[in-house]
């Protein structure tokens, strides 16, 4: 089982970090074309009996996107839902810390967020804001 400092750690060599906290984390992935993606990810202790990473990624401000697109657009996407936090629209997706294997369970979930709200992010405001 991975625990939530193996999880820092792995984020710390791979990944631009840009604030940090005791329970979360916020770095930049590079993606296609010269593009950029923030994304936070959240250690959410003993949840259901468990702890759980939340994994997030913007897609834009909620005021300045058709937020029924993003939606629709969700909806196809076999990772993550759509919410708002904080005035920004986000893809978000969580994973169970209990054997969590790293690279199979939370990379690759990880990666599909990033590149489902880089392109959501692309198609709804035609910018590279996060």
């Amino acid at each position: 089982m991975a625990s939530w400092t193996d999880v820092i750690n792995f984020v710390r060599t791979r990944y631009e970090v840009l604030e940090e906290s005791d329970g979360w984390l916020r770095f930049r992935l590079t993606g296609p074309r010269d593009r950029t993606q923030q994304v936070t990810v959240h250690h959410l202790p003993d949840l259901d009996g468990g702890a759980w990473l939340e994994i997030s990624s913007p897609v834009g401000r909620a005021d300045a996107i058709d937020l029924r697109s993003l939606l629709e657009l969700a909806g196809t996407a076999a990772i993550g839902g759509a919410a708002v936090v904080d005035g920004v629209a986000l893809l978000k997706h969580t994973v169970p810390m209990e054997d969590l294997s790293i690279f199979h369970e939370f990379e690759r979930p990880l990666k599909s967020v990033v590149a489902r709200a880089d392109a959501f992010e692309h198609q709804l405001t035609e910018a590279d804001e996060f």
